[in-house]
């Protein structure tokens, strides 16, 4: 099974107070089975391409219905990508 890893940030950003934008953000993968990592700069998660792709889609819809301005995406597919994540990488 391939895993797709995906680092995400959603504005505005509110140091220690996130937003509904950000929560729905979350939200939209924890709805689908995936454990979200929210760290201080991006949010990061893991799993297979369906799940993740149709969080990724409805985290897209959900954050911006819920006032994000902007929304940073990077994806990675391969094993590669959690290695480079673990070592602190983006």
């Amino acid at each position: 099974m391939d895993t797709v890893h995906i680092e995400f940030f959603v504005e505005p950003f509110s140091e220690g107070a996130p937003g509904r934008h950000v929560e729905a953000a979350v939200a939209a993968f924890r709805h689908r089975g995936l454990e979200p990592d929210v760290g201080p700069f991006a949010t990061t998660a893991a799993g297979a391409i369906e799940p993740t792709a149709d969080a990724t889609a409805a985290m897209i819809r959900d954050a911006l219905g819920s006032g994000a301005t902007r929304i940073s995406i990077h994806i990675q597919r391969g094993p590669e990508a959690h290695d480079r994540t673990e070592a602190g990488g983006t």
